[in-house]
């Protein structure tokens, strides 16, 4: 390599260290804006950053997607259990996380190799973004934009959330959540979208009594025995 080729070579890996360090200042000061916005609890940009353990797990996932993304798993693996053990937060290096993710509290939240999550998200403690366990490929759930999770909620496989739609806390998610919408219960289920509760049959009076339609079968098949004995006896 010639003189050129060489100096050529180092100042584009100095600007590109130089992009590298800028994107993560943009992340981190992203992240505390959304902390400020979100949270009433935060006093300073100086609390936020210092001991808010939501804000640390992005801080070092930011660093440890980038390395995943250049081949460098064991490296992006070892970061993201390290800051595993400081946070109590477990996200994959391989995750997809747009900006502004507010973790808040953050002990036991489990984010998924293949999760995608848009702009804007809120997470709270004991969330997981998690697979069933019988997919392949993209295994993890997919979250749009503003979307708010509830405290210990599950989101399980390679599921949609829509944007602007609240996972209730402690459900478990298993199926596509149209946007706008809230979702509670084990499975859950939308209850709210668009503002406007969602039509349900809560009706416990009148309920077809299964008993009495078996009765009512049984006394037909009954009678349809009896004409037959009738119309042999006349023949």
């Amino acid at each position: 390599m010639s003189m050129k080729q060489t100096k050529n070579a180092v100042v584009a890996y100095l600007k590109q260290r130089k992009r590298n360090k800028e994107e993560w200042l943009e992340s981190v000061a992203d992240t505390i804006v959304a902390v400020k916005q979100r949270d009433p609890a935060a006093r300073s940009t100086a609390e936020i950053l210092l001991l808010y353990s939501g804000v640390h797990a992005m801080m070092a996932y930011r660093i440890a997607n980038r390395l995943h993304k250049q081949g460098k798993y064991f490296s992006a693996r070892a970061i993201s259990q390290a800051a595993r053990h400081l946070t109590g937060i477990e996200i994959h290096p391989g995750a997809t996380i747009g900006k502004g993710l507010f973790i808040d509290h953050g002990m036991g939240v489990v984010i998924g190799e293949t999760a995608e999550i848009g702009d804007n998200c809120t997470i709270y403690q004991g969330v997981t973004l998690g697979g069933t366990g019988k997919d392949v490929g993209k295994r993890h759930p997919t979250l749009e934009n503003n979307v708010m999770v509830g405290a210990g909620a599950k989101v399980l496989g390679p599921v949609r959330i829509g944007s602007g739609s609240k996972i209730a806390a402690n459900a478990v998610v298993l199926r596509e959540v149209p946007e706008n919408s809230t979702a509670v219960g084990i499975p859950a289920k939308v209850v709210r979208r668009n503002g406007e509760r969602v039509a349900a049959d809560l009706d416990q009076i009148h309920i077809p009594d299964p008993v009495a339609q078996e009765l009512r079968k049984l006394r037909a098949e009954l009678q349809a025995v009896e004409e037959q004995i009738n119309k042999l006896d006349k023949a």
